[in-house]
């Protein structure tokens, strides 16, 4: 069971059952705990291929025992996501744990990723049971609905899920090249019905620069 020990640990109790975390991202435990290191992601072989094409690299461990193990990363603030048989969509970079039996792969992301500079492919996790997932600061969880569709800066973006088409948006123009654009020269629509996770920061991306 995933429990937040506060904003930025999670602990996890465990009875023999197993947990796939970050590589390394272990703080403490009690109990007998057995740590594997998990290839391509924990995809096995096919998954370390797809991941070396795409560069959505992610280093995973198999955490498994008896007791509670805590995980953080660099202070980061954590979120607990529940997935009810649909997908999370998350960059690799901020997924810290998930229950063992759901699912990750990876989806083509096209320009959003790349204005996030973040590649052109993301990870994806689905499935039933628990992850959680990393914010620079305290992310927000806002809700796309049909009659409401959402607009997101790329460097505050983290992750979404539920049934939501996404596309990117460009307010570029002549100006923009002249030095005079606003800072928000690009954007990511959210359309549907599912929830968005926005932290509080802007890391850099192409759409800071213009």
């Amino acid at each position: 069971m995933f429990r937040l020990q506060d904003s930025r640990v999670l602990a996890v109790d465990m009875t023999g059952d197993a947990v796939k975390a970050k590589n390394g991202s272990m703080v403490a435990y009690d109990g007998q705990m057995a740590f594997k290191r998990l290839t391509g992601g924990g995809e096995g072989l096919r998954g370390m291929v797809t991941r070396r094409l795409t560069g959505e690299q992610m280093t995973v461990m198999e955490v498994r025992g008896q007791g509670t193990c805590w995980f953080a990363d660099r202070a980061a603030e954590i979120n607990l996501v529940t997935l009810q048989g649909d997908k999370l969509y998350v960059e690799s970079s901020n997924l810290l744990a998930t229950d063992a039996g759901l699912r990750t792969g990876t989806t083509f992301t096209g320009l959003r990723g790349a204005s996030q500079g973040n590649g052109l492919f993301t990870t994806t996790v689905e499935g039933h049971g628990q992850a959680a997932i990393m914010s620079d600061g305290p992310a927000v969880v806002l809700r796309v609905s049909p009659q409401y569709p959402l607009i997101v800066d790329p460097g505050a973006y983290v992750a979404h899920q539920g049934n939501v088409r996404q596309s990117f948006q460009s307010g570029v123009t002549f100006r923009t090249f002249l030095g005079e654009g606003g800072g928000e020269a690009f954007q990511i629509r959210f359309e549907g019905d599912g929830l968005v996770y926005v932290q509080p920061s802007e890391r850099n991306t192409i759409a800071g620069d213009l």
